[in-house]
C-alpha cells in the first residue's frame, strides 16, 4: 500500500493534485493514523507533503472544487520563517482548508504587523502568524550584559507587542498569534554565577508570562506557549539552521507551532466538534466485557488500568467544560449499562454520557444516531477507538467525522486524545460548562413529546417563554460563539469573533438583540441572536442565528414574527433579509419565504436577499410566550 507521502507524489506526476485536492485531506488524515510510528517520522512525511502541496496554486484547486473553504494565512516573525510554510500548509489541507500563504520579510515583523499598507495586512489574513524566537531578545544584548540588560530588552519587546496587538484590533482581520521565546542553554550559561543564572531564569519566564495574559486583554490576540511543544517534541533550537538560515526555532517546533496555530484558526471560523464518542473495548478500559466479563476489565491504579484512568480523568476534564461525552461499542448493551453503573474502578458513570450505543450493528450507524439524537451534524463529533478497522469505516462513511487512532500503546492514547484540539474555543462560557446538562434535558423534553397525544399538544405543555432584548455586556462573549459554533440554523453563515463585538454593540444605527429561552424543564439561556440595522429603506436583518438546541420548538418563527411586528408598529417601510448557503444550514434555506419575505434579484450562486413589505406580519405560534424589549437597559450594554 502506497504512503500518503507516495500518492500525493503520483498525483502531482501526473497533474492530478488540484483536480483531486478533495482526495488530500482522508490522504492526511490516514497518514497520522499509522500504528506506533515515532512521531518525529509522521511529522517529517507530513513536512514533505506540505512541500509538495506548497506548489499548488489556490486558484486551480478552485477551479476543480469551487467550495473549498480557503485560509489565508499571513507568517512573519523576527528571524527566518521558511521552515514553516510546509508543515502549516500540511495542517491546513490536513483539515479541509485551501492554504493561502503569504509571508513578510525577513524580520519585518513590525512593519508587517503595523503599518496599514502592509503586504500582510492588505491580503485580510484569516489568521496572522508571527513566530518570534529568543533572538528577539539576545540580539538587544551586547557584550558584557547582565540580568538587567535582559530585563531592558524584554520590556521594549513587550511594549512593541502591546502596540502590535492594538494596531491588529484597530486595523487587521482574523486572529494574530504570537508564540512565546524559548529561553536557550546558550544564553543561561554565559552566566558563570549560578545565582544570576537562576534570576535571568525567573525574568524570562515573568515577561513570557505577561506576553501570555496579554489575551486577556486582546480578544483576537493568541498566544502559543513553547514550553509544553518543546517539552515533549523539542529541542527548541537546531544550531545550524540559526546560524546560517536564521531559523529562531527547530523543523520539529515549528512544526508543532503550525499544528496549534491551525488550531487556532479552526477555533475561530466555527470548526470546533461538539461531543467526543469513545470506545469501551482497551479504550476506556483494559481488556474486552464481552470476554473477560466485568472482573476482568481494568481501569484502575494496576499497571494494566492505570492508562486507561488517564483516558477518562481526561475526557471528565473535557466534559467540564462542554465537551459532550458518548460511547460507541460492540458488546451487548445489558452488560455494559450493568458496568457503567457498578463497576467500582469507572471514573466515568454513565450520567457523564449523554448518549451511550451498545450493540452489533456497524459504528457508522451507531455516531449517525448519536448526531440524530443531539440534534447536531455528524461533523461535529469526534470518534476514538484502538481498532484500525473501525476507524477506517468511520473515515470512509463519516468523512466529516473526526477520528483519534488510539494505538496499541495505551501509555499514549491521552496524547492521541489532546494532539488535535478538537475542542479548542476561544474562551469558555458559563453556557458551555452547562451543555451536558441542556441536552439531558432535551432528552426530557424528547420522552414528554412521544408521550403526548400530538405535537400541538406536546408544544403547549412545554410552556415556552423566548425573552429578546439588546445583550448585556457579560453575554457577548457568548453571543460571539454562537456565531462561531451554529452552522444548522445559522442564516449567513457568518462568524463573529469576539472582538468585534464591542464595535457592533456601539453602531448607532445597529439593532442587535439576544435570544434567552426558558420552558417547564428550566432555562436555556441565551440560544440565539439577531443582527440588524437601520437604514432609510428599513431595517436590515444581516443575520439571525439559533443554537441547533432550541429547535423545532417555533421559537424562530416567534422570533421573527416580534421583529417584524415591531418594525411595522414602529412605521418602518419593509424589513430586508438575506440567506446564504453554506455546507450546513441548507435546512433554513425556506425560512424567509415561509414568513412572507419575498426573494428579491438573484446576487450570487449561494446568496439571495428577502424583503418583507409588513402588510401582513405572521403571528406569533400560539404555544410560546414572547416577552420583547427592542431598547434594553443602556447601562447593561
Amino acid at each position: 500500500m502506497l504512503t500518503a507521502l507516495e500518492e500525493l507524489r503520483a498525483l502531482h506526476t501526473a497533474g492530478r493534485l488540484a483536480a483531486d485536492y478533495d482526495a488530500v485531506a482522508p490522504l492526511l488524515a490516514r497518514l497520522t493514523d499509522t500504528g506506533e510510528r515515532a512521531p518525529e517520522e509522521v511529522a517529517d512525511e507530513l513536512r514533505r507533503c506540505g512541500s509538495l502541496l506548497a506548489r499548488l496554486a489556490p486558484e486551480d484547486v478552485l477551479a476543480h472544487h469551487p467550495d473549498t473553504p480557503v485560509a489565508a494565512v499571513a507568517v512573519t516573525g523576527h528571524s527566518g520563517t521558511a521552515q514553516l510554510t510546509d508543515p502549516l500548509t500540511a495542517e491546513l489541507a490536513r483539515h479541509g482548508l485551501l492554504p493561502r500563504l503569504v509571508t513578510g520579510d525577513h524580520g519585518a515583523y513590525l512593519r508587517d504587523l503595523t503599518e496599514q499598507d502592509s503586504v500582510l495586512r492588505r491580503c485580510r489574513p484569516d489568521l496572522t502568524l508571527c513566530v518570534l524566537g529568543a533572538d528577539a531578545v539576545t540580539d538587544e544584548l551586547t557584550a558584557p550584559w547582565t540580568t538587567d540588560d535582559v530585563e531592558k530588552a524584554w520590556e521594549r519587546l513587550l511594549n512593541q507587542l502591546c502596540n502590535i496587538a492594538a494596531a491588529h484590533e484597530a486595523q487587521g482581520t482574523g486572529a494574530l498569534v504570537l508564540t512565546t521565546l524559548p529561553l536557550p542553554r546558550r544564553l543561561t550559561h554565559q552566566l558563570v554565577d549560578q545565582r544570576r543564572r537562576a534570576l535571568l531564569g525567573a525574568v524570562w519566564r515573568e515577561y513570557n508570562a505577561r506576553l501570555l495574559r496579554l489575551t486577556a486583554s486582546h480578544p483576537a490576540l493568541a498566544v502559543v506557549d513553547l514550553d509544553p511543544l518543546i517539552g515533549e517534541g523539542g529541542p527548541a533550537t537546531d544550531p545550524r539552521l540559526a546560524l546560517y538560515t536564521k531559523s529562531a526555532l527547530s523543523p520539529a517546533v515549528f512544526a508543532a507551532v503550525a499544528r496549534e496555530a491551525v488550531h487556532v484558526l479552526r477555533a475561530r471560523q466555527g470548526l470546533t466538534k461538539k461531543c467526543l464518542v469513545l470506545d469501551l473495548d482497551n479504550t476506556l478500559w483494559h481488556g474486552v466485557l464481552g470476554e473477560d466479563g466485568p472482573d476482568g476489565i481494568a481501569c484502575g491504579n494496576t499497571p494494566h488500568g492505570e492508562p486507561y484512568a488517564a483516558l477518562q480523568h481526561t475526557a471528565k476534564q473535557l466534559a467540564s467544560q462542554g465537551v459532550l461525552l458518548a460511547v460507541s461499542s460492540k458488546n451487548d448493551p445489558g452488560p455494559v449499562r450493568d458496568v457503567l453503573r457498578d463497576h467500582p474502578e469507572l471514573t466515568l458513570r454513565a450520567d457523564d454520557f449523554v448518549s451511550v450505543k451498545a450493540g452489533w450493528e456497524p459504528k457508522d450507524g451507531a455516531l449517525r444516531d448519536i448526531a440524530q439524537d443531539l440534534g447536531i451534524r455528524a461533523d461535529a463529533l469526534v470518534f476514538a477507538d484502538d481498532t484500525p478497522a473501525e476507524r477506517a469505516l468511520i473515515r470512509r462513511h463519516l468523512p466529516g467525522t473526526a477520528v483519534i487512532p488510539l494505538g496499541p500503546e495505551p501509555a499514549r492514547h491521552v496524547e492521541r486524545l489532546l494532539a488535535d484540539g478538537w475542542f479548542d474555543t476561544p474562551s469558555l462560557t458559563d453556557d458551555d460548562r452547562g451543555r451536558a446538562q441542556q441536552y439531558r434535558i432535551a432528552a426530557d423534553r424528547a420522552r414528554l413529546r412521544d408521550n403526548s397525544g400530538s405535537y400541538a399538544e406536546y408544544l403547549s405543555e412545554l410552556d415556552v417563554v423566548v425573552r429578546i432584548s439588546p445583550p448585556r455586556r457579560h453575554e457577548l462573549r457568548r453571543m460571539s460563539q454562537l456565531s462561531l459554533r451554529t452552522n444548522q440554523f445559522n442564516l449567513t453563515g457568518e462568524r463573529i469573533p469576539p472582538e468585534r463585538m464591542p464595535e457592533l454593540c456601539a453602531d448607532p444605527d445597529g439593532l442587535l438583540l439576544a435570544v434567552r429561552v426558558r420552558d417547564r424543564y428550566g432555562d436555556s439561556g441565551l440560544v440565539g441572536a439577531v443582527f440588524a440595522r437601520h437604514a432609510a429603506d428599513g431595517l436590515h436583518i444581516d443575520n439571525f442565528f439559533l443554537s441547533c438546541r432550541a429547535l423545532a420548538r417555533g421559537i424562530e418563527q416567534g422570533c421573527l414574527g416580534t421583529l417584524l411586528g415591531h418594525a411595522r408598529d414602529r412605521g418602518l417601510p419593509a424589513v430586508h433579509a438575506r440567506y446564504r448557503a453554506t455546507r450546513g444550514n441548507a435546512r433554513t434555506r425556506d425560512f424567509y419565504p415561509s414568513l412572507g419575505f419575498v426573494p428579491g434579484p438573484p446576487e450570487d450562486g449561494t446568496q439571495t436577499s428577502y424583503r418583507h413589505c409588513l402588510a401582513d406580519v405572521p403571528a406569533v405560534p400560539g404555544h410560546l410566550t414572547v416577552q420583547a424589549d427592542f431598547e434594553g437597559d443602556a447601562d447593561e450594554r
